[in-house]
């Protein structure tokens, strides 16, 4: 039966992501901080609650107020896995998520577009598929459908489908699964990119997604592969090495009925049909920065929220505020304001704003 878990004993193969992890797949409890690390976090969250602009200096045009957007990404857990990569220095957090604040703004992370990405994603080349066991979204890389030259929009797509991730993951998830095929194909016998490239991929997400990366998974890896990363691991911190796993048994990681059959062992009889799969789990990554954005208004839009309640899976604030609207789903006012903070008013919105005019 085909469901948001997986879509076992279809004949038919799915063509779109799964919204959900399994039942039983969830992640481990979240440790309970020491005195002294509650300390560090409350004088990190006075910082940060206290920033009136970003500072970018490579470029001076981006600079200015802090938006509602970047003050929502400031959450809870957002200020401790920079506390925890950077060994609980308050100073040496402070300098991370700056710059990765400034980073995000001069890159236009948040202005990039499905349809200017949509090149890059025709083949399936990234695929955002089903969760491991400890709920993480997975996320499906493989290098034989290389359907572009190397260039700036190749690692922009991927740090939007990061992006993406982040937006699926469930309540008390914080990191993703890589799952990387290095099976050459017809139209692609060299799966390897380019060193420089690495070399930037893994700089970025080391000093702007710290803790976000929990495992990755790869299979098909040749020799020249193996000779491949062995060059760009020098460039890798020891934490992020040792999440690295050689054709390890995949289905030890993720339950088979969300496990790809494509090369790897799993029943999850999936097609990418990019007409079919990209346009809906935007609409679904969409929905969900709506739902997020909403709840972190009606709660008062403060620095430090919990992810828990942005990501519905706790109805109280860290302020105090009960969220509860009919099933807890956010109303179409709140939709609105929800979107407009997001920079992302579509025509429903546009809509109801002229509706609102005319009423």
């Amino acid at each position: 039966m085909s469901s948001q878990y997986s879509d076992f004993g279809e004949s038919e193969p799915r063509k779109t992501a799964l919204l959900a992890p399994t039942p039983d797949s969830k992640p481990y409890p979240r440790p309970k901080l020491s005195p002294d690390q509650e300390a560090k976090y409350k004088t990190l969250l006075s910082e940060a609650t206290s920033w009136p602009i970003i500072t970018c200096d490579n470029d001076i045009s981006k600079s200015g107020p802090i938006t509602s957007r970047e003050r929502a990404w400031l959450t809870r857990e957002c200020l401790l896995r920079y506390l925890r990569a950077t060994k609980w220095s308050i100073d040496e957090a402070v300098k991370r998520i700056q710059a990765t604040l400034a980073w995000r703004r001069e890159y236009g992370l948040d202005d990039l577009t499905p349809e200017f990405l949509s090149p890059e994603q025709e083949t399936g080349k990234q695929i955002i598929l089903g969760y491991d066991k400890l709920g993480r979204p997975c996320q499906y890389l493989s290098p034989g459908r290389q359907n572009t030259d190397p260039s700036p929009r190749q690692i922009q797509h991927l740090f939007y489908m990061l992006e993406r991730m982040i937006d699926m993951m469930p309540p008390g998830v914080e990191s993703l699964v890589l799952m990387i095929n290095f099976r050459p194909s017809k139209e692609r016998q060299d799966t390897t990119i380019p060193v420089s490239m690495a070399r930037e991929i893994l700089s970025l997400l080391q000093s702007h997604y710290p803790e976000r990366l929990g495992m990755v998974l790869m299979i098909n890896v040749h020799w020249i592969i193996r000779a491949f990363l062995k060059v760009i691991s020098v460039f890798m911190d020891p934490t992020t090495r040792d999440k690295f796993k050689f054709d390890d048994d995949t289905a030890q990681h993720v339950p088979i009925e969300q496990l790809w059959s494509d090369d790897w062992p799993g029943q999850l009889n999936f097609e990418y049909e990019h007409k079919v799969y990209w346009p809906a789990l935007n609409k679904e990554c969409k929905q969900r920065r709506e739902g997020s954005a909403a709840r972190w208004l009606a709660a008062g839009g403060v620095v430090g929220e919990s992810e828990e309640y942005l990501a519905g899976g706790a109805n109280v604030s860290v302020t105090g505020y009960h969220f509860d609207n009919g099933n807890n789903n956010p109303s179409g006012t709140e939709k609105s304001a929800g979107l407009a903070m997001l920079g992302e008013r579509g025509e429903l919105v546009e809509a109801e704003a002229k509706t609102a005019e005319t009423a």
